[in-house]
């Protein structure tokens, strides 16, 4: 049996080795250094202690200046990685992250380049509330210049992050609080992702499922009861949203005919959309429904676990869409 890992070490991991390699490769953020316990969920927990907190530096809480402090760093030469501790706070950095790192590049002629990577943490279902559970990765995604990903396993946790720090522009990675824990297969050590390459988790031949990060959990749940009723779904995990794999996505949807889009982001304006109207103009010819949509309600994030239970994308709401493209 292969060793396991959760979220939380396969991150570490992959900022240890990237670390270890790479001289240049710089962690800061609020209480990322070990006095500080590495984070509020312990992610960068030893790095500091092992190479030092001038290469692992805890900041005051000023999202911009630590986006400002990154920027600079990345183009002066390191490759630095800086932590949002949680995404609702990317607010308080929107300018630094969308005016200067996600444009220099463009606005320097490719003369400047931003090798620089955010960490940021989201995600509903432990009563956090509207002000700390969003997921507003269709923000960033509507942003050039930005690279936007998200893993959905600790392998792919692992393997994304060496992307991230390795590649040449400002990437996003996003991470999902509720999910930390959940073990995985452990990631072999030097695995470097593609960014921007899907991968089918699931082969089927009746409906597409799109989909990334937790809510690919819920498509494999779904996958399986739906199975049992004789439809057989075929899952495809973005893993990076911007730019997002539009080959294996059409390939995909053009084999079963239908397709879902699922995300836990709410559904209006969202990820989902750009997708599903992609799939229309390449593909209306090919398919036997309109594409569907699955996300969260249109509110902020409630508080009351009721509340914020009914606001999620359910199972039964993944398997009633998809349902909907049968009649």
């Amino acid at each position: 049996m292969s060793a396991k890992v959760n979220f939380i070490q396969a991150i570490n991991m992959a900022l240890d080795d990237a670390m270890a390699e790479d001289d240049g490769v710089l962690v800061l953020g609020e209480d990322v250094a070990d006095p500080q316990e590495g984070g509020i969920a312990g992610v960068t927990k030893g790095l500091s202690s092992k190479y030092g907190e001038l290469r692992v530096m805890s900041t005051p809480i000023a999202e911009q200046a630590i986006m400002g402090a990154a920027i600079g760093a990345a183009i002066t030469g390191f490759r630095p990685v800086a932590e949002i501790m949680l995404m609702n706070f990317t607010t308080v950095a929107m300018d630094m992250i969308i005016n200067h790192a996600a444009k220099l590049r463009f606005m320097s002629g490719g003369q400047t380049s931003v090798p620089l990577t955010i960490r940021t943490m989201t995600g509903a279902g432990f009563g956090n509330g509207g002000q700390h559970c969003d997921y507003l990765e269709a923000w960033f995604a509507h942003t050039a210049g930005l690279k936007v990903v998200t893993p959905s396993s600790p392998a792919d946790a692992y393997a994304l992050m060496r992307a991230c720090i390795a590649d040449e522009d400002p990437c996003l990675f996003i991470e999902n609080l509720p999910s930390y824990w959940v073990q995985g297969d452990a990631p072999e050590r030097g695995t470097v992702a593609e960014l921007g390459k899907a991968k089918v988790l699931r082969e089927g031949s009746d409906v597409s499922l799109i989909s990334y990060g937790r809510t690919i959990s819920d498509c494999l749940v779904v996958a399986e009861q739906l199975a049992e009723e004789g439809i057989q779904a075929e899952i495809v995990d973005l893993r990076t949203i911007a730019p997002y794999d539009k080959a294996t996505v059409a390939a995909s949807v053009e084999k079963t005919g239908r397709c879902v889009i699922v995300h836990e982001a709410v559904t209006p304006f969202g990820v989902g959309a750009e997708i599903a109207a992609y799939l229309q103009d390449e593909l209306f010819g090919s398919l036997h429904a309109p594409v569907k949509r699955v996300g969260s309600v249109f509110s902020p994030v409630p508080f009351s676990k009721p509340l914020e239970t009914a606001f999620l994308p359910s199972h039964d709401d993944v398997i009633s869409a998809v349902k909907s493209t049968f009649k």
